[in-house]
């Protein structure tokens, strides 16, 4: 009975959240598509201008979650500036949440709105949201062979054009560092080795190709490039082993309690302009990210494990960024299913906004 019920608390912790930010999706896309209507016959930058402030009240309302429900502390190393600017944001990737880190960045900055990433192609057949990424400005990309450059490149341009604050995301390794998967993590120091590279232990050997293409198309457009290395506590055992990184779910069971964000600014004038060039550069930056990991997880004196080096601050964000956002989001659920004609719209918004999502980004990749 006890343990029952202590299952039930535990599955209970996730549910609320996950019910919550699902829950509120055919909302949010509706009122987005309603925007979009309405915009047809406005100039581009007004559509861009509320679309940013969409997306700054759902990704607000899912830091709640993810900060203030949590309870997570949330620790910063670096340099990150208080202004807003248009980067390239390059992080290692470990977990699901990493997409999460970024929004816990940005929000800092005031810059939520502005997060776009560079998603792997198999997203985009997500219910909902693989299609509101993209017309938020995410670019799905390909793996090796089968990468678009052209296309790449066309969609940045557009968003240049269009003046789109740009806060890009790339996780330049590819895939996720995953200790349970050491295949993977052999065959790129494999890779490495053979391209006479480093080999790395904490992080994958990066891809250089979605970097590069992102910073020669905006070069001129771009303020700098936040090099960023994540790390989240508890994620070693007893033996000094490598753990796997947090799912979503466990996030939000509260089983991570800090999580290290170490931000790197660098200027544009610092990086090399050539792929070949910067191919090297950016394993270098990997370089320098496997070295704060090796400190953070393997440092021989106790006392210097579970940190970066330097001065840190303990950045708690305010209910006042998070909470509205929750209470409008869920209140407008919730008088939408108060009804049999909003229940109706609801459901439909599921299935027939999932179907169209499909189909259009089946036709404009």
């Amino acid at each position: 009975m006890l343990l029952s019920l202590v299952l039930h608390t535990y599955s209970m912790r996730y549910f609320l959240p996950a019910a919550v930010m699902m829950g509120t999706a055919p909302t949010y896309v509706l009122a987005w598509g309603a925007w979009r209507l309405l915009s047809a016959v406005l100039p581009a930058r007004f559509y861009r201008e509320v679309d940013d402030r969409l997306y700054t009240i759902y990704q607000s309302m899912v830091l709640f979650f993810f900060e203030n429900y949590a309870g997570v502390q949330v620790i910063i190393y670096g340099d990150l500036p208080k202004n807003k600017e248009n980067v390239i944001y390059l992080s290692n990737h470990q977990c699901t949440v990493d997409w999460i880190i970024a929004d816990m960045l940005a929000i800092r900055q005031n810059a939520l709105g502005h997060v776009r990433y560079v998603l792997k192609d198999g997203l985009k057949w997500l219910p909902l949201y693989g299609w509101y990424f993209s017309q938020h400005g995410g670019v799905y990309v390909k793996r090796s062979a089968k990468f678009n450059e052209k296309e790449m490149r066309g969609k940045l341009r557009a968003q240049m054009k269009a003046e789109t604050p740009m806060y890009l995301v790339i996780f330049p390794e590819g895939t996720r560092y995953n200790p349970e998967m050491p295949k993977v993590i052999a065959d790129s120091q494999s890779f490495a080795e053979k391209e006479g590279l480093a080999v790395l232990k904490h992080v994958l050997t990066p891809r250089v190709k979605a970097t590069h293409v992102a910073i020669d198309t905006m070069k001129d457009y771009l303020d700098a490039v936040y090099d960023v290395t994540v790390a989240y506590e508890g994620t070693v055992d007893h033996k000094g082993q490598r753990k796997l990184a947090p799912s979503m779910t466990e996030f939000l069971c509260k089983e991570c309690p800090r999580v290290h964000i170490f931000i790197d600014r660098i200027e544009l004038k610092d990086i090399p302009e050539e792929q070949m060039y910067m191919r090297r550069w950016l394993h270098e930056r990997f370089e320098i990210k496997d070295k704060l990991l090796i400190e953070f997880y393997d440092a021989k004196d106790s006392k210097r494990r579970n940190k970066f080096p330097g001065k840190s601050v303990h950045s708690k964000l305010s209910l006042k960024k998070t909470l509205p956002s929750l209470l409008f989001l869920g209140g407008l659920t919730a008088s939408m299913l108060l009804t049999e004609s909003g229940r109706k719209l609801y459901v439909k918004t599921w299935i027939y906004g999932t179907l169209i999502g499909c189909l259009w980004v089946s036709i404009k990749p």
